[in-house]
């Protein structure tokens, strides 16, 4: 079964009752234009986004395969923010995001496989929201399935998302540009998995610091 190995890589996550009961006619009446965006939208972001990839492999010479699928995680598909953690009434949530739709591409550049990836979603606001800017916490995996199933790679990002002042539902679109893992022997590519999904850990992880460019050297005096 897909997403088994994944467990060690998102943490669990349960949207309080009481908001999902809230929201339950709202999320139901927007499913059908939440998610229906044409798969042309997202993929006018690719130059010409295919799902079969091209490239050379490692000796130099043309090669042509499926690229791996993107699936997105079971249980990680939404996320609830609440303005109080402690309290988990449907008047206290801030926001709840969802995921829509994906696409891929993918180039073989000698022994690196590099993805690039395109998630759509829409975020609506709740009681305690308000408009302004939020950061997502969206979380890439490869895996390699299988009996035993292995995670390769995983990443966080930060997506941000500015909710403008009087819309309350609004649809977001984040491309990943270099998603690149080593390219395995053949066939075994065919076994290979991406997943996307928001990670609420992610909010506690700090942000990565940029490293600092060391100050130019002076040129001594003539």
């Amino acid at each position: 079964m897909r997403g088994v190995g994944m467990r060690q890589v998102w943490t669990g996550y349960r949207v309080p009752a009481a908001v999902a009961v809230a929201l339950g006619a709202v999320l139901a009446g927007c499913s059908s234009s939440m998610f229906t965006t044409p798969a042309s939208t997202l993929t006018s972001f690719f130059a010409s986004a295919s799902t079969t990839a091209t490239g050379t492999n490692a000796a130099g010479a043309p090669a042509e395969f499926e690229c791996p699928s993107v699936g997105i995680r079971a249980g990680a598909s939404t996320l609830s923010v609440t303005a109080n953690p402690s309290d988990e009434s449907a008047m206290n949530l801030r926001y709840q995001v969802g995921i829509g739709q994906t696409a891929r591409e993918c180039k073989l550049n000698g022994p690196t496989l590099t993805m690039r990836i395109g998630i759509q979603g829409r975020v609506i606001l709740g009681p305690a929201g308000e408009p302004g800017q939020i950061e997502l916490p969206l979380r890439l995996a490869v895996v390699h399935e299988g009996p035993e199933p292995k995670t390769i790679f995983t990443k966080l990002n930060r997506v941000p998302v500015t909710i403008p002042p009087g819309d309350s539902n609004i649809q977001f679109t984040t491309i990943e540009e270099e998603l690149s893992f080593p390219m395995p022997r053949a066939g075994i590519i065919d076994e290979y998995m991406i997943y996307v999904g928001f990670d609420p850990q992610g909010f506690r992880e700090p942000p990565k610091k940029r490293p600092e460019r060391a100050p130019p050297k002076r040129r001594p005096p003539a």
